[in-house]
């Protein structure tokens, strides 16, 4: 028989949607904190299954806990997706016209780029082209500082790349909308905007995954073709 939806799942439900991402580690405390104050049985290694609870119960709300993983540094996270709307429409409520076609531009940028990232400099350079109607090099800073704070978009001196959040949310949409160059991680199985790929048969897997599988080799070989990986392996000396 499936588990049932107690007060535990919809404070942990209710939690997550008001945070809209939150990090795995955390995830696992508010786990705890949920089953302690509603009194429901706890196990420290049962995140998951609870989730699943939550996700047969919003099944037919179109609505799902997804987890995913930060490009930066593997971490888990988990974010609440609404299944039943393309993932530009929902941002649709929160931004105006304008607003979206910049930042549908800039994860043009991001995602055609070799690396993941786009430079506020050529994100700024698109402000004055837009075809709503011209913006302001001023409003558009401020416009990106604003996608930041919302969790769609991260920045690191001066450089930009899709946030977690968005690629949890927005993963079927990047996949379906540009599947020339978006890539699954042929390691985790999902959406790697930051990415290293081997040169010999194309293949794509994040930077930790790419860290991770390669710990212990002492000659890095493609895990499909088995070619010599010949990009640097994050985190060793070269």
């Amino acid at each position: 028989m499936a588990a049932q939806m107690t007060d535990a799942h919809r404070r942990f439900l209710q939690v997550l949607m008001s945070k809209g991402i939150t990090e795995g580690s955390e995830a696992r405390k508010l786990h705890h904190h949920c089953c302690e104050t509603d009194k429901v049985y706890y196990a420290h290694d049962k995140l998951d299954d609870f989730i699943s609870t939550i996700n047969r119960h919003l099944q037919p709300l179109f609505m799902q806990v997804r987890k995913g993983m930060s490009e930066e540094d593997g971490r888990a996270h988990y974010a609440v997706v609404n299944l039943a709307e393309t993932e530009i429409t929902k941002m649709a409520s929160d931004y105006t016209e304008i607003e979206l076609e910049l930042f549908r531009k800039t994860m043009d940028l991001i995602i055609l780029s070799e690396n993941g990232f786009a430079s506020s400099t050529d994100i700024l350079n698109l402000a004055d082209k837009l075809k709503t109607k011209k913006m302001k090099k001023k409003e558009a800073e401020q416009v990106l500082k604003v996608f930041v704070e919302d969790k769609w978009l991260s920045e690191k001196n001066g450089e930009y790349t899709l946030h977690t959040r968005c690629i949890i949310e927005m993963e079927q949409y990047i996949l379906s909308n540009y599947q020339d160059v978006a890539r699954k991680c042929n390691i985790c199985r999902s959406l790697a905007v930051q990415s290293q790929v081997c040169e010999s048969c194309g293949i794509g897997m994040h930077l930790p995954c790419v860290r991770k599988y390669f710990k212990a080799q002492t000659e890095p070989r493609c895990p499909k073709c088995n070619e010599f990986w010949s990009c640097d392996i994050p985190g060793t000396k070269q």
